[in-house]
């Protein structure tokens, strides 16, 4: 299937909307990595913003303090969660076991 051509305005706003989206997803992991949010706080956002929910767990753990890319893929391992989830795509209890395996740190 071919892909349909994008008239000139067109691929512009597509490339704007593609650099605010990665813009959110920055500033969020920034905020998350300054402690200005809460993970929680930032799965609730996610629910409502769709930027911020194709971010992609791991993305999101490697923000906080001390979790790098092995410890990112051990949590993600111990509490059940695909590493190639995405915020979005967290259901009820993966979001409650995150948000409480990450508290008890």
């Amino acid at each position: 299937m071919a892909l349909v051509p994008l008239t000139d305005e067109q691929r512009a706003a597509a490339l704007e909307k593609a650099k605010a989206a990665r813009t959110a997803r920055a500033e969020a992991k920034s905020a998350l990595r300054r402690g200005v949010v809460t993970v929680g706080e930032l799965l609730a956002r996610a629910q409502e913003d769709e930027a911020v929910a194709r971010l992609k767990v791991t993305e999101m753990l490697e923000s906080l303090h001390g979790i790098g890319a092995v410890r990112a893929q051990s949590i993600l391992a111990a509490l059940g969660i695909a590493p190639s989830r995405r915020l979005r795509g967290l259901g009820v209890h993966q979001r409650r076991a995150l948000v409480d395996f990450l508290e008890a740190q």
